[in-house]
């Protein structure tokens, strides 16, 4: 089946979805450009993708120079954590989500705009506009906010964690990463979720990944199954280890900051800061 695009009931937002890649887009301005734009990007992305996965799915250090632009986005946005085990996969929704809103920017000024892939965001902001986001675990329950205005320059949102839509090296309820774009954010959440662990801890049981999906990128490396009980001196030390991780991309300036969960723990790495407004428990950017 080919690709799919639909204008949402609320008639302001455009949904497209072809195989795994599931997008629903927002846009202010001048908003019917912007959509065919969008429209006419996605066409043959997916097949073009596909083309190149054999490389997408090598280690990054083995990987030759993709050709297509979402998988050039892939390797670029990889590349840079080349002293870890990762692959140009770790960044897939993210850079869908990043070419999508490009070609909308190229067609057509935006006062605002948005990707969303699924959770993994592409975002622009002008002037006075805002963006809110919703965190939560992969079974729904509420983590949050983070309000993201034009002056933090936060072009790409990704979250990721165990029992997300990825399989996770860690045992994170929920790792989100704001960073310059969405491929960026999405590598850097995956690595950051894998860090929120607890190495060779008995009430953790792990497979390899081929056990779980046979087409995994991550092979025969071990990927959390189940997660038992924890104290939470446990669970402060799995997301200190995490906020390691997150730290050092900050210093590195790959990343603005993370937001880690685990357990009803907390733990904020980089430019996010937990404020309180109203009776909500939310997250800005400092």
């Amino acid at each position: 089946m080919g690709p799919v695009a639909a204008i949402l009931p609320c008639g302001a937002r455009l949904h497209l979805q072809h195989g795994p890649i599931d997008l629903v887009i927002g846009a202010k301005g001048d908003r019917d450009t912007a959509f065919r734009a969008a429209h006419s990007c996605f066409e043959g992305l997916l097949d073009r993708l596909v083309d190149e996965l054999p490389i997408l799915r090598t280690p990054v250090t083995g990987v030759p120079d993709p050709e297509g632009p979402v998988a050039r986005r892939m390797y670029t946005a990889a590349r840079v954590h080349s002293d870890v085990f990762v692959t140009p996969m770790a960044a897939v929704a993210g850079a869908v989500a990043d070419e999508v809103l490009s070609a909308m920017r190229r067609a057509t000024n935006l006062q605002s705009a948005y990707v969303n892939n699924g959770g993994d965001i592409a975002l622009l902001l002008t002037g006075d506009e805002t963006f809110t986001l919703a965190m939560a675990t992969p079974d729904g329950r509420d983590l949050g906010r983070i309000i993201l205005r034009t002056k933090d320059a936060i072009g790409g949102i990704a979250t990721s964690g165990f029992g997300g839509r990825s399989l996770s090296c860690g045992i994170a309820d929920s790792v989100t990463v704001l960073a310059a774009d969405a491929a960026s954010a999405d590598v850097a959440a995956t690595l950051i979720a894998n860090a929120v662990n607890l190495p060779d801890h008995p009430a953790i049981s792990r497979c390899p990944a081929n056990q779980m999906r046979d087409d995994s990128d991550l092979g025969l490396r071990l990927v959390t199954k189940n997660c038992g009980s924890l104290t939470g001196a446990e669970i402060n030390s799995a997301l200190s280890n995490g906020a390691e991780a997150a730290e050092k991309m900050t210093c590195r300036r790959i990343i603005h900051g993370a937001a880690m969960f685990l357990r009803g723990q907390t733990r904020v790495a980089g430019s996010v800061s937990p404020f309180t407004h109203h009776d909500d428990r939310s997250l800005q950017i400092a």
